[in-house]
């Protein structure tokens, strides 16, 4: 499989550079299109000494025929891109590295698979840190930042890969088949995208499309469109509540049981918030499938400090406690860490202009005391803190913002960076914005 064919990788990025890469050797002819000139100059020479076909700076009208066998597009390609449908026109094949990479592992590895809108990344790292400190043989991959196909010839039989799995690399997978697949939770996203949430729910739900009745599905039963969406599947189906008393995983009296037994205090958990809460308890119930003790999951829990720019603790200066949530780069995120807080809140809201609305943050921000807009759409968060009649400052620049920020706070006040917006305006990717954040509070 995949040996000897003529392959079209749509989009360079990390993961059409490692299906380059890993495709190359198995002696594919193999030729890689993006639309931007510019990559990075070492992985354009390692792939050309591989014999791979590189044509950068736009997308040729016959650079695809029916020559091709299979058409592998980086996940963040548009789905209506012309060579997808003119792939689609000529019968070829269009996947992604996931899936390339997903028919080649070895038929006796554990594949755990983590969906949803929001709290993706904090699950998948939970449930590979307690297994990485269980002894397991594990590997971490996916929409993570580390593509899947990068591992095919580390992954060893019985190994266990522990996979997020994002909406636009889910489009596209076909034979894709976890053995426990996970959804935290579904709201409205990546419309830009997949053009109306009710496509973005059918793509979620093909995590599930070809689990049976051996696989296990674990749902967060409190959001009400994961239920529907997975109404109809055939999985083995567990929950978890963070509201009321299951027959699954769920908190009661401030602590987390599983099936009626408790886990672990809320008190000892270093993750602050009920959506942290939702996190460790969909983790818990994957580990526990794959045999971690009660001792390994608490100790865990009781070091982690969360995955960087999401609700990152940065520092604690004379009494204010700074949080940076550069990944918050949508509406539901802001919300969820307004959320976390019972003190005091200045935040940082803005970034790049996407029409989001600002108005839907209106019934979480009762802790706000002052909000400091910044970015290309700081004018409408402007517009936002004055109909709640919420203080406002206005600045283009996070520096300025931080500043001011901590110069108009009080001990025990929160600074909480969460944009609620993408961060292309200013910033290649929100780890960029999240990191100069960290350096200027750092600097106070």
């Amino acid at each position: 499989m995949f040996e000897n064919n003529k392959i079209l990788i749509l989009g360079f990025a990390r993961s059409g550079y490692e299906a380059a890469k890993f495709l190359a050797k198995r002696g594919n002819k193999i030729i890689l299109n993006d639309a931007k000139s510019e990559h990075d100059q070492d992985k354009i020479d390692e792939l050309k000494n591989l014999g791979v076909e590189i044509v950068l700076g736009g997308h040729p009208d016959d650079l695809l025929d029916k020559t091709f066998d299979y058409l592998i597009k980086n996940p963040g390609v548009p789905i209506d891109h012309k060579y997808v449908l003119k792939a689609h026109e000529l019968g070829i094949e269009v996947i992604n590295e996931v899936e390339m990479a997903y028919r080649l592992l070895p038929k006796d590895i554990e594949l755990v698979a983590i969906t949803g809108t929001n709290g993706k990344t904090t699950t998948t790292t939970l449930i590979y840190e307690m297994l990485k400190k269980a002894g397991k043989s594990v590997h971490l991959t996916g929409n993570i930042g580390y593509p899947l196909c990068g591992f095919l010839d580390k992954i060893q039989s019985g190994d266990i890969i522990v996979m997020e799995t994002s909406c636009q690399q889910l489009e596209n997978l076909t034979q894709f088949k976890p053995n426990i697949a996970v959804m935290t939770n579904l709201s409205e996203a990546h419309i830009d995208f997949l053009k109306s949430y009710d496509n973005y729910k059918r793509v979620k739900a093909k995590i599930f499309q070809n689990q049976t009745k051996d696989e296990i599905a674990i749902l967060n039963i409190e959001n009400d469109d994961v239920l529907e969406v997975t109404k109809n599947i055939k999985s083995t189906v567990k929950y978890f509540s963070s509201k009321k008393q299951i027959n699954g995983c769920y908190i009661k009296d401030k602590s987390i049981y599983y099936y009626d037994e408790k886990i672990v205090d809320l008190s000892d958990i270093k993750l602050i918030g009920n959506h942290n809460y939702e996190n460790i308890m969909a983790s818990i119930m994957v580990v526990k499938e794959l045999g971690v003790t009660n001792d390994v999951i608490v100790s865990l829990l009781k070091e982690f400090n969360g995955v960087e720019h999401r609700n990152e603790f940065v520092r604690e200066l004379n009494g204010r406690y700074f949080y940076n949530d550069s990944k918050a780069t949508n509406i539901k995120s802001t919300q969820i860490a307004l959320s976390s807080f019972n003190s005091p809140i200045i935040v940082l809201l803005g970034g790049m202009e996407r029409g989001q609305k600002f108005t839907d943050l209106k019934d979480y921000m009762s802790m706000v005391k002052l909000i400091v807009a910044f970015g290309e759409c700081n004018k409408r968060v402007e517009e936002f803190a004055n109909e709640m009649n919420i203080p406002v400052r206005r600045f283009d620049n996070l520096d300025e913002s931080v500043r001011y920020a901590y110069e108009n706070s009080n001990e025990k006040d929160v600074i909480l960076l969460s944009p609620a917006s993408a961060s292309w305006d200013q910033y290649k990717c929100f780890e960029d914005r999240g990191n100069e954040f960290k350096k200027i509070v750092n600097s106070l």
